[in-house]
């Protein structure tokens, strides 16, 4: 495997981990704090459009494009001699594990949940401030860390091997 491949997938790794981890950052420091002040089905209908907007091609290159190079850097890094390999082993699994399969097995689960309530009614009201609101913040807290963890890592990594 050359190493400038290598050294470019790694930054690129970093850039993607550093656009994930601000997205999230935009989350957990205010966004779902100003949703959660409004009335619960005008928040629960505003996330809904949220969770459904999300879903297009830039987000899937910047979210799917990342976990897809960081997957390859998990594979090939142990197989290189490149300056840098555990940083760069450690900051791909940290996105993996705690962007990807945290968005995957936490939040995205409780995105569906949300998409199913009816905004107006008394359980999408109970679901929405007592399991929607303080999980997926959670789980989404997790998830900042991750990335910016790993934007970290990673460009200690590209910086290594530069």
């Amino acid at each position: 495997m050359p190493d400038a491949l290598i050294s470019g997938l790694t930054l690129a790794a970093a850039v993607g981990a550093g656009l994930n981890g601000g997205l999230f950052f935009v989350f957990s420091t205010f966004m779902m704090r100003v949703l959660g002040t409004l009335p619960p089905a005008q928040g629960i209908t505003a996330m809904q459009g949220v969770n459904r907007r999300i879903l297009n091609p830039l987000f899937g290159l910047v979210f799917g494009g990342t976990t897809v190079i960081c997957l390859f850097l998990v594979v090939v890094t142990p197989f290189s001699a490149q300056a840098g390999g555990g940083w760069r082993l450690g900051g791909a699994l940290l996105l993996v594990l705690g962007m990807f399969a945290v968005t995957s097995v936490f939040n995205v689960p409780l995105n569906n949940a949300l998409d199913a309530v009816d905004a107006q009614s008394a359980e999408g009201t109970t679901f929405w401030r007592e399991r929607y609101l303080p999980r997926w913040t959670a789980w989404n807290h997790l998830r900042t860390f991750a990335c910016t963890g790993a934007a970290v890592t990673l460009t200690i990594a590209y910086g290594a091997s530069a």
